[in-house]
């Protein structure tokens, strides 16, 4: 994300390829006082990175928001991994579920770094800069720091001035909302690719879709900020209308 302007703050896509997880990102065309800045890999190859824009207001009161109960949620998750689920697909269509725990622990140090307003290496690297993968000691790292994660924006400082995450200032308020969707969507990928059940902490999911839907509102008809919108019901779950916002299809299901 960057300052896009008075109450406007541009948002990009965060994951490998423009879009979320590998999908091919949607350009979009930037709102009045919005600055649209095409960004290329690392390596200066493959597609750009474009923006779109929501206004604050849209995105997240100034209300803090526990993210505890939702990493906690995650923390499960990938301790019921096991080896043999590493090399399956999942719903992001570059990651198998070793790539999806690369970056679930990488955004996990992203933000939590952002929280802490510690900026540096952690909170400046593109998270398209290389393919995410898991080291040896994954399985120790992944919930320490989620759980780190979890109290660095328990501090009401975290939602407050400007911080930064993947190269990008924003404000705080901002950025935690950006925490929790990233938490939320990817815990349901990790989910359906490993065949678990999913439930994630009710005020996360309602920030999600918040975040998710003032993005929809923004951009250009069906398009959502990872990709064309998927229709859902307006009277489907509320997980199902926010995973159809992140452009995935709720149906998803693991190959038999």
């Amino acid at each position: 994300m960057a300052a896009g302007g008075r109450g406007r703050y541009v948002i990009r896509t965060m994951e490998d390829g423009g879009g979320r997880c590998g999908q091919r990102g949607r350009p979009v065309r930037a709102g009045t006082g919005a600055t649209r800045r095409p960004m290329s890999s690392a390596t200066g190859a493959g597609p750009p990175l474009w923006h779109t824009t929501v206004s604050r207001e849209q995105v997240m009161t100034d209300t803090t928001l526990d993210l505890g109960p939702q990493t906690l949620v995650v923390a499960r998750l990938a301790e019921a991994v096991t080896d043999a689920h590493l090399a399956d697909p999942t719903p992001c269509p570059r990651y198998a579920v070793r790539h999806l725990l690369g970056h679930l622990l990488g955004l996990a140090v992203a933000f939590r770094d952002a929280g802490r307003k510690d900026l540096g290496v952690t909170t400046d690297t593109s998270p398209d800069a290389a393919l995410p993968d898991i080291g040896p000691g994954w399985r120790e790292d992944l919930p320490k720091v989620l759980d780190e994660l979890a109290g660095a924006w328990r501090d009401p400082a975290a939602w407050t001035g400007t911080t930064r995450a993947g190269g990008v200032d924003l404000p705080g308020g901002v950025a935690g909302a950006v925490t929790a969707d990233e938490l939320v969507v990817h815990g349901w990928d990790l989910a359906r690719a490993t065949g678990q059940p999913y439930t994630p902490a009710p005020a996360a999911l309602e920030a999600a879709h918040g975040f998710l839907l003032a993005a929809a509102q923004e951009g250009e008809r069906g398009e959502g900020i990872f990709g064309p919108v998927v229709p859902v019901p307006s009277g489907a779950p509320l997980l199902d209308r926010t995973i159809g916002l992140s452009g995935r299809d709720p149906g998803w299901t693991r190959p038999a």
